[in-house]
């Protein structure tokens, strides 16, 4: 009985016996979940396409330049100077997933993951429309190419297509910027045609993710499906069938007869066998038919599930028509079901919690304190020191700054805690552009007298007028007294 109930590990939902595509015909879900992810999804389509067009300060509010490297994170610029903090965000970003997925499950995936708004709240509705419901569209791909069909099926990949490139152009706009993207839309082809290329490359790879491979990115691709196994617990709040209420399962009939109990002695010699009451579950396959993954969630946590809730809404309506308490399939962990409590926020919760809280605090401190200016100094390589007179000795240094800002910033050097001086060869500033850089090279100048050790540890302070932007720390080579 174990290995026939442990039989559906054996097999995907995606694929049939012959190792052949099972395409996934997901009826359309209709309840309160699903109302409240249809507004969440249109919170996320607003700001997906919106986002590329905020600008604070003459700056997007994102963008992701991998070609120049420069990213910008909430209106903060980022450098490949910058990189150890850009490092330490995405660390931190990934040990939020991590803590967020072992307390909450997948809700991610369900409700705010890219894939699954795009693929079940307009793609799918957009399927919907055109080619009806669920049944329909079953019988409209088995059925002969007649016209009713070719138009059905050129108008849905038309519009599947059009919807491609208008997402290729919007993820386009986060990685070189709107005003690049302008200029690509609206000058020559041959001035543009890399640019051109790269919008059709992604609108032809989101038509084919969202028109062909659908589903199967959660199931095959995307690794933090893959994680789940290794993240979950049994303290995990979940989408799960409560099979301690739901089993066994009946059918259900409208007029169902009430089973008389035998009421003899318990003589063994009764020719009447009591059968248990049936449990909530109807085996209605209503959860089946509805999951866009295709599985049956009564089987437990699965790989598959990516916790849409589209199975609890099914399964509540199913309940509520036949006259049975709602929740036989809602958000709860495997030891709420078998302990049979409900969820709350557990000791567990609260600490993974306070945990998120601390690290969004961290990247919020970390952002808000980043400096204006970034620079490296470099003594330059194959000199040792130079003596001037009888009382000086000098270092040559190149420096490379960073300006962060959106306004032009001089800068000049000075020395911290020792006596000596500092000469700019050229000017006696170095200008960095607005979010450009800048360059320059100089001469420490040290006493003999302040110059004790073969290589002594130096801080230069950077000032915008009065004000000091930056201080660094450099080596100082010198003649030992």
């Amino acid at each position: 009985m174990k290995e026939e109930e442990e039989k559906y590990r054996d097999s995907l939902a995606t694929v049939n016996e012959r190792g052949k595509r099972n395409w996934i015909y997901a009826k359309q879900p209709a309840g309160r979940f699903y109302n409240a992810r249809t507004i969440v999804s249109i919170c996320c389509f607003l700001l997906f396409f919106s986002l590329p067009f905020i600008h604070i300060n003459g700056r997007p509010l994102f963008l992701f330049n991998v070609v120049d490297g420069r990213f910008i994170l909430f209106g903060a610029v980022f450098w490949p100077q910058d990189f150890f903090i850009f490092g330490l965000v995405m660390v931190t970003f990934i040990l939020f997933i991590v803590l967020f997925t072992m307390a909450f499950g997948r809700l991610f995936c369900g409700w705010v993951c890219p894939q699954t708004i795009f693929m079940e709240m307009l793609f799918r509705r957009i399927e919907y429309m055109i080619e009806g419901t669920a049944a329909a569209q079953k019988v409209l791909n088995r059925g002969p190419w007649t016209t009713e069909k070719v138009m059905k099926k050129t108008l849905k990949h038309s519009v599947f297509f059009l919807l491609s490139f208008c997402i290729a152009n919007t993820f386009l706009a986060y990685i070189i910027g709107t005003a690049e993207l302008w200029k690509i839309v609206t000058e020559p082809l041959s001035a543009h045609a890399g640019g051109f290329a790269a919008i059709m490359v992604f609108s032809f790879v989101f038509y084919a993710v969202f028109a062909f491979f659908r589903e199967q990115v959660c199931t095959v691709v995307c690794p933090y499906g893959r994680l789940q196994s290794v993240l979950l617990d049994k303290d995990s709040v979940v989408v799960a069938y409560d099979h301690l209420r739901g089993e066994p399962r009946g059918k259900f009939h409208k007029k169902e007869t009430e089973k008389k109990e035998c009421s003899c002695t318990d003589c063994g010699n009764c020719s009447k066998i009591l059968q248990p009451p049936p449990g909530d579950c109807i085996d209605c396959l209503q959860c089946v038919q509805v999951c866009p993954t295709g599985i049956d969630i009564r089987n437990g946590t699965q790989l598959e599930c990516i916790n849409c809730t589209a199975c609890m809404d099914a399964c509540d309506f199913m309940m509520e028509k036949t006259g049975r308490l709602k929740g036989l399939i809602r958000y709860t962990s495997e030891n709420g079901i078998t302990e049979k409590k409900k969820l709350h926020f557990t000791p567990r919760l609260k600490t993974y919690t306070v945990i998120l809280l601390l690290l969004t605090t961290a990247i919020t401190v970390m952002l808000a304190s980043r400096k204006p200016a970034g620079a490296t100094i470099i003594r330059t390589a194959g000199m040792l020191y130079q003596e001037r007179g009888k009382d000086s000795v000098s270092n040559l240094y190149r420096i490379k700054l960073v300006n962060k800002t959106t306004a032009d910033m001089p800068v000049t050097l000075q020395l911290e805690g020792i006596e000596g001086r500092i000469e700019l060869i050229g000017r006696p500033y170095i200008r960095i552009k607005a979010e450009g850089q800048g360059e320059g090279t100089f001469f420490i100048v040290l006493p003999r007298k302040a110059v004790n050790k073969r290589k002594s540890t130096l801080k230069i302070g950077l000032y915008e007028g009065n004000q000091q932007v930056l201080r660094m720390r450099t080596t100082f080579l010198g003649p030992v007294n």
